[in-house]
């Protein structure tokens, strides 16, 4: 069983759509789409799992979940202040492989892999290529955080940290488990959402086994990804006993509504998942097309507000670079 579903998932991962051509012709959309796309995705390559694109409405370019894959030629168009790095990951490097930006944690970019690319990703222009690949090569990032004994928690990023297999994380995982100063674990990752098998009795029995407490931060964005064996997957993390937190960005002409927020926030939920972050759009280079403005996302959380319950509204911030924190949008 365990061996099927390790196999399951990436065989899902290999079967994703990674041509323009092949998702206009599964959703169905006039032919002007494929050309428009076919301009962008020089410079960003289109992947989509089956399973995410099987929550898409066929035939609608609209669909909030086909507008965060889909190639666009807005994205070609320079606008003021989208830069390449624009949280200045780079200046927050300590070694290959590991950043730190906050007190007390830090980021390891475990792979450089991603399972969908979302077309307002804030790493779309990170150098993967210079980040270590094998095992072996993350032994300096390892020592650092061995030789700081005030780090206690290891955040495991990317790309997506899940596109790991099963051996390769248990392996990152254990020698984790063996510094003693480190308290908690942090996976990002959007795999519960995009490729739901992935959460596996495997991946399961790994953060269950850990000494570490694990914390997971998945990525929704819009209600209508929470469906399906989505839905299941979430589930499967919140029975396991994984404390399981949501965070969203904030994007025109996706979730930039009253009705879409709160969908999200109540489905996510009703499955078990906290709703964590509502982020502002990361000012990167070919995304300024998704831009929502600050008291338009301040004016939607207010609403969600007088809608939800307190637990079921996300902080609205935004991350800026060389700040200590994610920095919370507030009226002023």
């Amino acid at each position: 069983m365990i061996e099927l579903e390790q196999t399951s998932w990436r065989r899902s991962l290999a079967t994703a759509i990674r041509d323009v051509d092949a998702l206009v012709r599964a959703l169905q959309l006039p032919d002007e789409w494929t050309a428009n796309a076919t301009a962008a995705v020089k410079s960003f390559p289109v992947l989509v799992p089956r399973s995410f694109l099987a929550r898409m409405r066929v035939g609608d370019p609209d669909d909030p979940l086909l507008k965060q894959v889909l190639p666009v030629i807005e994205e070609g168009v320079a606008q003021p202040g989208f830069v390449l790095d624009a949280v200045d990951d780079r200046a927050a490097r300590k070694a290959p492989g590991l950043l730190q930006k906050y007190a007390g944690r830090v980021l390891l970019m475990a792979s450089g892999a991603c399972a969908v690319n979302c077309r307002y990703c804030f790493r779309r222009h990170y150098p993967y290529s210079e980040e270590p690949r094998r095992l072996d090569d993350w032994e300096p990032a390892l020592a650092a955080i061995e030789s700081d004994s005030s780090i206690h928690e290891v955040i495991l990023s990317g790309g997506d940290p899940l596109t790991l297999t099963d051996e390769r994380f248990k392996v990152l995982i254990e020698r984790l488990d063996q510094i003693d100063h480190l308290t908690r674990l942090r996976i990002h990752s959007r795999l519960p959402i995009v490729l739901p098998d992935r959460v596996n009795s495997e991946l399961l029995d790994q953060l269950r086994n850990t000494r570490l407490q694990p914390v997971l931060v998945v990525h929704a964005n819009h209600p209508h990804e929470i469906e399906a064996d989505c839905e299941e997957a979430l589930r499967r993390l919140v029975r396991a006993g994984i404390p399981t937190l949501n965070q969203a960005v904030l994007l025109r002409g996706v979730n930039d509504d009253i009705d879409s927020l709160a969908g999200l926030c109540e489905r996510l939920i009703d499955v078990g998942v906290m709703p964590y972050y509502l982020h502002l759009l990361d000012r990167v280079v070919g995304t300024a097309h998704f831009e929502v403005a600050e008291e338009t996302g301040l004016k939607l959380v207010s609403a969600l507000r007088s809608r939800l319950p307190g637990y079921a509204v996300p902080q609205l911030v935004r991350e800026i670079a060389g700040e200590q924190s994610k920095t919370p949008v507030v009226n002023r």
